[in-house]
């Protein structure tokens, strides 16, 4: 596609997400723990509902080029947040935890998703994706896999959104009580790592575990970067998933794994190498601190860009025929993920620490 098609698209996604990232800066939204992706989505709904639909036919080439190229590119630099050394940060318990919390919700997702609600298994996904991994970036990174429409990714965002801001408000009031705060052992580094491997964004984790304490806040964001990593083993078997579980490949009772490996989207080995690079950089310090905070700022912004672009291609009349079963999805995974996952710290941390 040619350059010229695609730059009218390409700096509106930018410009959005220049504001957004200007006002992530903001105290107040620094605060309330809403990252540059949140904000992204929400000016290019406001966009996207207003004045866009008139700029649409010269832009829309760069916006789909942004919700798709542009995407991928981002959620590959993301790895450069993570290291297999962050992992060992939080303990077997922490890793076991955090590796049931992201199987079990979204199986949760998809089998209340697609059984009691009756929902599309693309948007069961979404929702579970974003619940059990990292919010925005989950539903983004996994939307390629499962081929899910603009709106379905709009209100799985719009949801972890919602639920995740409630959480930085929760869990500092749960700690506060005694019973909650006993329940879950090793203190406020076992309340942390109840935190991080149960709230969905990252913005969120930091900012419910500073509001808890110092000794929160560390294992906290340790224990929900863990959870980060799990994305690329998630995307990978999701893929793997869909393609032996695809009616048309019903039949093929012998498909190998490798046919089902060529099913995954190449971002995703990308997004894993990415992850080895930094943990081997990590270890031997080729590239400069400098460079890797580049690197992953960049991440954001390209994010950030796909976030805008995807919030400009969604109408409010859609979101509103897309009903309210997402979101009450959403609501399911949030009590599992507040009592399930402190079920789940109590008896891991009691087990192995």
């Amino acid at each position: 596609m040619k350059l010229k098609a695609l730059w009218p698209g390409l700096v509106l996604a930018t410009l959005i997400a220049w504001l957004a990232k200007m006002a992530a800066t903001l105290p107040w939204v620094q605060t309330h723990g809403f990252s540059p992706l949140t904000l992204a989505i929400v000016l290019g709904l406001l966009v996207g509902n207003s004045v866009y639909p008139r700029l649409a036919a010269r832009a829309g080439a760069g916006i789909a080029f942004s919700r798709q190229t542009i995407l991928r590119t981002g959620v590959v630099l993301y790895g450069f947040r993570l290291t297999l050394q962050q992992v060992s940060g939080v303990g077997w318990a922490g890793v076991l935890v955090d590796a049931i919390v992201v199987l079990l919700t979204v199986v949760i997702a998809y089998q209340v998703g697609t059984r009691w609600f009756k929902m599309d298994r693309a948007a069961a996904l979404l929702v579970g994706a974003g619940s059990a991994i990292c919010g925005a970036a989950a539903v983004l990174a996994t939307e390629p896999v499962v081929r899910g429409k603009a709106e379905q990714v709009s209100v799985a965002v719009a949801g972890v959104v919602i639920f995740g801001t409630l959480s930085m408000f929760l869990y500092p009031m749960l700690y506060a009580l005694d019973f909650v705060r006993d329940f879950i052992p090793a203190g406020a580094r076992g309340f942390g790592i109840y935190i991080g491997s149960t709230v969905h964004e990252v913005a969120q984790v930091v900012a419910a575990g500073r509001q808890v304490g110092p000794e929160a806040a560390d294992p906290a964001l340790i224990a929900k970067m863990t959870r980060v990593f799990m994305m690329a083993p998630f995307l990978v078997g999701l893929a793997m998933w869909m393609r032996r579980s695809d009616p048309a490949a019903a039949g093929d009772a012998g498909m190998s794994a490798q046919k089902a490996l060529a099913s995954v989207p190449t971002f995703a080995f990308y997004f894993v190498g990415a992850v080895l690079l930094n943990s081997v950089n990590a270890a031997l310090g080729w590239l400069p601190p400098a460079i890797v905070a580049g690197l992953f700022n960049l991440a954001v912004f390209l994010l950030s860009m796909a976030m805008g672009a995807l919030g400009l291609s969604t109408h409010f009349g859609t979101l509103r025929r897309a009903g309210g079963k997402p979101l009450l999805l959403t609501a399911v995974l949030f009590v599992w993920l507040v009592v399930g996952g402190a079920l789940l710290n109590h008896f891991a941390l009691r087990a192995l620490s």
